[in-house]
């Protein structure tokens, strides 16, 4: 079976997302940075996924952070 992977978390500012990811990470939770941003005029998001089956725990674990 593939991994499936979800978003749960996006931001324009990178520090953001890593930090949301050391989060994660401390939890044993794997996650990817996905930079959907233009390099030259730096609109668009970056975002945050994890594998579907661990989409809840990743959620409920960075609803308690103030992001």
């Amino acid at each position: 079976m593939k991994d499936q992977w979800t978003k749960i978390y996006s931001s324009n500012y990178i520090h953001k997302v890593e930090i949301a990811q050391a989060y994660l990470e401390s939890s044993n939770i794997e996650s990817v940075i996905v930079n959907k941003q233009d390099s030259n005029y730096f609109f668009g998001e970056i975002e945050l996924h994890v594998n579907v089956d661990q989409a809840m725990e990743a959620n409920q674990i960075l609803s308690k952070q103030e992001l």
